[in-house]
């Protein structure tokens, strides 16, 4: 490392330093007055990709990461959208003497940027892992006090994407931190999307819009469909608690910035059922679709759901409008979601343990959504829908007659005749 280069090293880390120390008392700090803030450009849909948390956690690896790659493109799911290969806790190694991060020389011999040449080789973008405060829950290196060497560092490793954690931050602002790795970002100019993974402590939907590109409004999933795994003095949530923590929260989200219920949990373990319609909720609420399974290895049944063209087309629709629920049958619920181009999308939500039968008469249900300035009368207009499921194709001149299985869904898309 050149003599010039260790001097940068060193004033970026006191800089660092300096700058997250004046956010934690709640100082606004301006690195450099007129600087842009995020990258805007990114972000416009919900992102798609792959972590390695949900299955591996701290067992990664280069090689895991190769046949990740191999798999995202051998299996189509590169081809349907999941373009980011994200590589999450515990690829870090040591910080040198110019506090320069590196990666685990045993895991990644051959360092991120090799991977991400093979990445990108594969049409797909890289995506890493850090955190706010100065350990990651991992307990590896934090950014805390290297923002700026670290957000270097991964624009010369070409990375994409990173997701940045909440662990190790007591006394810090969330605003504050987040933000100082938002500029750091920008300073290091490359365009990288910006994960917020804050759980939702402090409501960063209310302050991260111009921040990141998309922030976390929970805690960790688990693969279960409605239960709470304790830990004490933190809990993992399946997919109806998850769900019903994002009320209130729709108004918040749009283009270039989500709320994210968290990676998928599909082949995971729940019911063919359960993925389905965890998969929908997913989709129909714009959350990001970040999968967390197996690739390598996955059921046909797993990867025939994660790259349902239709459900994913819901998710990445151009207005990026987040669905609402607008009605409440017992535990029948349903849901809807305007689309461009005039269409609709409709998901019918079983919560309950038994099949539900239900008919939906078109002609007395008309839907009024304030917020994106939309509505539909089935009894006026008159529209032909498939479900996305099944395929099953008709149009709403007659009532529709359906089965929702136990935990699952029917999901319509609606296209105007």
């Amino acid at each position: 490392m050149s003599k010039i280069l260790k001097s940068l090293g060193v004033f970026l880390c006191f800089l660092g330093v300096a700058i997250n120390h004046a956010y934690a008392q709640g100082v606004t700090v301006h690195v450099a007055p007129g600087t842009p803030g995020k990258f805007t450009e990114l972000g416009q849909r919900p992102q798609m990709g792959w972590n390695t948390w949900n299955t591996f956690a701290c067992g990664i690896n280069e090689k895991l990461i190769r046949d990740a790659a191999d798999a995202l493109v051998a299996s189509g799911m590169r081809d349907a959208g999941y373009i980011y290969l994200n590589i999450d806790d515990c690829w870090q190694g040591e910080r040198d003497a110019q506090g320069f991060i590196h990666a685990d020389p045993q895991r990644f011999p051959s360092g991120i940027k090799a991977l991400a040449d093979y990445v990108h080789a594969k049409g797909l973008k890289i995506g890493i892992y850090s955190d706010v405060g100065d350990k990651t829950c991992g307990g590896k290196p934090g950014s805390r006090g290297h923002e700026y060497q670290d957000a270097m560092t991964y624009a010369s490793w070409g990375v994409d994407y990173l997701k940045y954690d909440w662990c190790n931050t007591e006394g810090l602002s969330a605003k504050g931190g987040y933000t100082t790795m938002r500029d750091a970002l920008r300073a290091a100019a490359r365009p990288i999307l910006f994960s917020i993974c804050e759980w939702g402590d402090n409501k960063p939907w209310e302050w991260a819009a111009d921040v990141g590109h998309s922030w976390r409004t929970t805690g960790d999933i688990y693969p279960c469909w409605d239960c709470e795994f304790n830990h004490g003095d933190w809990s993992q949530w399946g997919v109806l608690p998850i769900l019903d923590k994002q009320q209130g929260l729709r108004k918040y989200a749009g283009p270039g910035h989500w709320n994210d219920m968290d990676m998928l949990e599909v082949g995971k373990g729940m019911t063919e059922d359960e993925d389905k319609a965890h998969f929908s909720i997913w989709a129909m609420m714009n959350s990001p679709l970040i999968a967390g399974n197996d690739v390598r290895s996955m059921s046909a049944a797993t990867r025939k759901i994660l790259t349902n063209r239709g459900v994913i087309a819901v998710n990445q629709d151009e207005r990026g409008v987040q669905a609402w629920r607008f009605s409440n049958d017992g535990q029948l619920e349903m849901y809807a979601k305007p689309l461009a181009n005039g269409g609709w999308a409709l998901m019918f939500l079983n919560r309950a343990n038994q099949a539900r039968a239900y008919r939906f008469d078109w002609g007395s249900h008309s839907i009024s959504d304030r917020l994106s300035n939309s509505s539909v009368d089935f009894g006026q207009t008159r529209y032909r829908f498939t479900e996305l499921w099944t395929g099953e194709t008709g149009d709403t001149a007659k009532p529709y007659a359906m089965t929702v299985p136990a935990h699952g869904v029917v999901m319509l898309h609606l296209q105007a005749k």
